[in-house]
């Protein structure tokens, strides 16, 4: 058990029969009545972020999440399959538990979010920052170059996203995971 003045940004607690992540928290001491806490918390489970005000000294049940490192293998009917780094055990992951599961390649190392007392995995977690080669894009026309200008371009995972129009086919591009926008190109 844990209180309102436990809280910090990316404490996981439950709450609503939910595993919620702290994402932003403010403690308010008004003038006229008592102190509260204002947060935004954010669903492990579905990803929404909710907002919550919290009575200073509100008891809360802490959650404890590990982020174990594990190799992604193949994708099947089953889900994704990964391998953990350390124990060589292999992990099966639901597509919906992954945020941009376009964006995971063969060998990548991912985090798998694991929820330590039920050893229940509760999602994957990409690297901010992946680098893919494009393996399609239509070729960009001289003079065609409006300010911020994108086009579509498929990647080697078969995700398309837009880049600006001068990413050819074959160039290795920088993909920001959380937003699944091109972040820029890769010099090799």
């Amino acid at each position: 058990m844990a209180t309102t003045a436990d809280f910090k940004n990316g404490l996981c607690l439950e709450y609503n029969n939910g595993l919620y992540t702290i994402v932003e928290f403010q403690h308010v001491k008004p003038g006229k009545g008592p102190a509260f806490v204002r947060t935004k918390l954010k669903s492990l489970t579905t990803g929404k972020v909710v907002e919550n005000t919290f009575s200073a000294g509100h008891k809360i049940t802490t959650a404890r999440i590990e982020r174990r490192p594990h190799q992604f293998l193949y994708k099947d009917d089953l889900g994704y399959h990964f391998m953990d780094s350390n124990t060589f055990e292999q992990a099966v992951v639901d597509e919906d538990l992954i945020e941009n599961p376009g964006l995971i390649k063969d060998g990548q190392e991912i985090d798998i979010l694991v929820h330590a007392e039920q050893e229940k995995i509760i999602g994957a977690e990409l690297p901010a920052f992946v680098e893919l080669t494009v393996t399609y894009a239509e070729p960009g026309i001289k003079g065609d170059t409006a300010t911020n200008a994108t086009k579509p371009a498929t990647l080697e995972t078969g995700a398309e996203i837009q880049v600006p129009l001068f990413i050819n086919e074959g160039d290795k591009i920088k993909i920001d995971t959380r937003t699944n926008s091109y972040s820029e190109r890769v010099k090799e």
